[in-house]
C-alpha cells in the first residue's frame, strides 16, 4: 500500500521539475539580450566613462555595432545550463514549501509569500556559481569570437580565486537577497491576485488574465529586488581597479554605491530588467502551468 503514494509523489515531483525546467528554458532563450544590457548598465560606474551607455537604445546600438548580433547572447550558456535545474528548483521547492506550510496555521497570502522566499533562497544556492561566470562573460566587451569560452572562464576563476566566497561563489549573499525577495513577491502576488480575480470561461481571456497577473508579478518583484541585483553585479563583475577588491559584501556594496553615486544608482538597469522579467515572469508562470496541466493529462 505504501508503494502507491511513493510512486504518486515521484510522479508529481517529476511533473513539477519538467514543467519548471521547460518554463526556464523558454524564458531565457527569449529574454537573454535584455539581461546582457541590464548587466552592462549595472556595472558602469559613472556617466563620464567613455564606454558608458547614454540610454537603452544607445546600449543596443553600441553592442550591435561593436560586438555584433551575438554580443546580445554573451554569457547565455551558463544560464541555459543552469536554467533547467534553476527553474525546476524554483517551482518544485515552491510547491514543496507550500505543502509543508499547509501544516501551519497561516493565511494563504502569507503561505504563498513564505514559500516563495524559501524557493528563492534554495534557487540562489544552486545558481550562484553560474551567475558568477555569466556576469563575467557579459561584462567582456570584446567581440563574441574573442571572448573566452564558458568553461575556460570558469576554470580561470577557479584557478585564480578558488571555489569559495571570493571565487566561484562570490556574491552569494547578494544572490540570496535577489532571489529570495524576487520569489517572495513574485509568487505571493501572482497566486493571491489570481485567486481574487474570477476564472474566465473563454480560453483566450483566461490566458490574458493569467498573463496580465504574471506580468505585474514580475514587474513589481523586479522593482523591489533590484538593489540586490546591482550589488550582485558589482561584486561578481570586474572591479574598478584591477587586483583591488572594492565590492565584497551585499549591504556594504549597496552603501558604497549609494554614497558614491546616489540612490538612483541602486536602480541601474531597471528598465531592461522590467522589460525582461515583466513579460518573462508571465511567460515562465504560463509555460509552467500549461506544461504541468499537459503532463497531468498525458
Amino acid at each position: 500500500m505504501s508503494a502507491k503514494p511513493e510512486v504518486g509523489l515521484v510522479r508529481e515531483a517529476s511533473r513539477q521539475i519538467v514543467a519548471g525546467g521547460s518554463a526556464g528554458l523558454v524564458e531565457i532563450c527569449l529574454m537573454h539580450p535584455l539581461d546582457v544590457v541590464k548587466t552592462r548598465f549595472q556595472i558602469q560606474r559613472c556617466a563620464t566613462d567613455p564606454n558608458s551607455y547614454k540610454s537603452l537604445v544607445d546600449s543596443f546600438q553600441m553592442i550591435f555595432q561593436m560586438e555584433g548580433l551575438f554580443g546580445f547572447y554573451k554569457g547565455i550558456l551558463p544560464p541555459i545550463l543552469a536554467e533547467t535545474p534553476k527553474r525546476a528548483v524554483k517551482f518544485f521547492t515552491f510547491e514543496q514549501y507550500k505543502k509543508l506550510l499547509g501544516y501551519v496555521s497561516l493565511s494563504p497570502a502569507l503561505t504563498f509569500a513564505i514559500a516563495g522566499l524559501g524557493s528563492g533562497l534554495t534557487e540562489a544556492v544552486v545558481v550562484n556559481p553560474f551567475e558568477v561566470v555569466k556576469v563575467g562573460l557579459q561584462a567582456n566587451r570584446n567581440t563574441f569570437a574573442e571572448q573566452p569560452s564558458t568553461m575556460g572562464y570558469a576554470r580561470q576563476i577557479i584557478k585564480k580565486e578558488g571555489w569559495g566566497l571570493q571565487g566561484l561563489n562570490k556574491g552569494l549573499t547578494a544572490t540570496l537577497g535577489r532571489h529570495g525577495v524576487f520569489n517572495m513577491v513574485y509568487f505571493g502576488f501572482y497566486y493571491n491576485v489570481k485567486n481574487m480575480i474570477p476564472v474566465n470561461k473563454d480560453p483566450t481571456l483566461e490566458f490574458l488574465r493569467k498573463f496580465g497577473i504574471g506580468l505585474l508579478s514580475g514587474t513589481i518583484a523586479s522593482v523591489i529586488n533590484i538593489p540586490f541585483d546591482v550589488a550582485k553585479s558589482r561584486i561578481q563583475g570586474p572591479q574598478p581597479v584591477p587586483g583591488e577588491i572594492k565590492y565584497r559584501t551585499c549591504f556594504k556594496t549597496m552603501a558604497t554605491v549609494y554614497q558614491e553615486e546616489g540612490i538612483l544608482a541602486l536602480y541601474k538597469g531597471l528598465l531592461p530588467k522590467i522589460m525582461r522579467l515583466g513579460p518573462g515572469g508571465a511567460v515562465m508562470l504560463l509555460v509552467y502551468e500549461y506544461t504541468y496541466s499537459w503532463l497531468q493529462e498525458n
